[in-house]
C-alpha cells in the first residue's frame, strides 16, 4: 500500500511542530531563568545592593522634588501641598537678565574649555607613550596627575596667591619687565582665561589616563611593521596611534559635550566675585544664589531642570551624529 507523499510531508511537519512545542514547554521561562541565575550567583547580587540603594536614595528619590519647578513652592506647605503654577517659573527665568547672562557665560566658558582643554589630555597621553625612560616617565606622570587629587579650595588658594596684585608670582614677573601690577581676579576680561587654564592644569593629567589605556591596547605589531617600512615616530603617531584611539576620543567627546552646562561650580564660587559676575556667573552659580542664598527654591529647581534637559539633548544629538558618521557611540 503506497502512502501519498503530500500526506506524509504533512504528518512530518506536524510531528516537528509538536516536538518543538514540547521542547518549548520543557524549557524554563525567562522569569524562571532569571530567578535561577540570581539563586546561583546570589553573592554577586548581594554586592550590588549598596550601589542600588545609593542610586535609589540619592538619584531617583530626589526626582520627586522636580515638581517644585512647576509649583509655587513653600517650605511650610511642603511639596505636595504647594499649588501648581506650571511653566510660570520658566517664563520668569527667560525674562531674567541675570539668567540669560549666566547661560551665555556657561556656553562660552564650556566652549573654551572644550576647544582648549579637550585636546590637552590626548597630547599628554601621546607624549607619555613616547617617553622611553621609565623612571622619568613615572615621575612626570605623578607630577601631572597630582593637581587632580588636590582640593579645589587649595587650588583656588594657589590661583589667588599667584595672581595677587602685590606679592603674586605673575605680577612679580610682569614687574621685571616694567609692567604695573594688575589685580587679575577683579577684571572680568581675565576671569575666563584664568578659570579655563586652571581647570586644564588641574584635570588634564588625570584625564589622560583614559587615552593612555587606549594606547596600551594598540597592537605592538603595527608599530613593528611601521618601523620595518621606515616610518618615523611622528608618522607612527599620526598613522597608527591617533586612528587606533579615535573611538575612545569620540566617546569622551560625546560625554564632554553632554557636560557642557556643568561648569566646575566649586571653582567658580571660590574665584568669582561681584566685580566679575559679568563674565563669571554661570547657571550653577545662579541656581546657588537664587536657591540657597535667595530662598527661591522653585525658581532654582526650574533652572536646574532646564540645565538637565539641555544636557540630555546635547548627549543624544552628539551620540546620534557620531553613530551616523563614525559608527562609534555610547549606545
Amino acid at each position: 500500500m503506497s502512502i501519498d507523499p503530500q500526506v506524509q510531508g504533512t504528518k512530518t511537519e506536524t510531528l516537528v511542530v509538536e516536538a518543538r512545542e514540547a521542547q518549548r514547554r520543557r524549557r524554563p521561562g525567562r522569569v524562571q531563568r532569571i530567578g535561577d541565575h540570581i539563586r546561583r550567583e546570589w553573592q554577586l547580587y548581594a554586592m550590588l545592593i549598596p550601589t542600588i540603594l545609593w542610586l535609589i536614595i540619592f538619584l531617583y528619590k530626589p526626582m520627586y522634588g522636580l515638581q517644585i519647578a512647576f509649583k509655587d513652592y513653600s517650605v511650610f506647605r511642603g511639596v505636595a501641598a504647594s499649588p501648581w503654577v506650571w511653566f510660570e517659573h520658566f517664563e520668569t527665568l527667560f525674562s531674567n537678565d541675570q539668567f540669560i547672562r549666566a547661560l551665555k557665560n556657561t556656553v562660552i566658558i564650556s566652549f573654551y574649555s572644550l576647544l582648549f582643554g579637550f585636546p590637552v589630555p590626548i597630547i599628554l597621553a601621546v607624549m607619555f607613550n613616547e617617553v622611553l625612560h621609565q623612571t622619568f616617565k613615572k615621575t612626570l606622570q605623578t607630577v601631572v596627575y597630582l593637581p587632580h587629587f588636590i582640593s579645589s579650595v587649595i587650588i583656588a588658594g594657589i590661583v589667588i596667591t599667584a595672581f595677587a596684585p602685590s606679592a603674586g608670582i605673575v605680577n612679580t614677573v610682569l614687574g621685571w619687565f616694567g609692567v604695573s601690577s594688575v589685580y587679575f581676579l577683579t577684571k572680568p576680561e581675565w576671569f575666563r582665561p584664568i578659570f579655563v587654564g586652571t581647570t586644564i592644569w588641574q584635570e588634564a593629567g588625570f584625564q589622560s589616563i583614559v587615552y593612555l589605556a587606549a594606547i596600551a591596547g594598540v597592537s605592538p605589531t603595527l608599530y613593528e611593521s611601521a618601523v620595518v617600512d621606515g616610518a618615523s615616530r611622528w608618522q607612527m603617531i599620526w598613522k597608527i596611534t591617533i586612528p587606533s584611539i579615535m573611538p575612545t576620543i569620540i566617546i569622551m567627546l560625546i560625554i564632554r559635550i553632554g557636560n557642557m552646562l556643568e561648569v566646575s561650580f566649586e571653582m567658580i564660587i571660590l574665584l568669582y566675585q561681584p566685580a566679575t559676575y559679568e563674565t563669571a556667573d554661570v547657571v550653577n552659580t545662579f541656581i546657588y544664589r537664587q536657591g540657597i542664598q535667595g530662598g527661591q527654591y522653585d525658581l532654582a529647581a526650574a533652572a536646574g531642570l532646564f540645565n538637565a534637559v539641555v544636557a540630555f539633548v546635547l548627549v543624544m544629538t552628539a551620540n546620534t551624529i557620531s553613530k551616523r558618521y563614525s559608527r562609534t557611540s555610547l549606545w
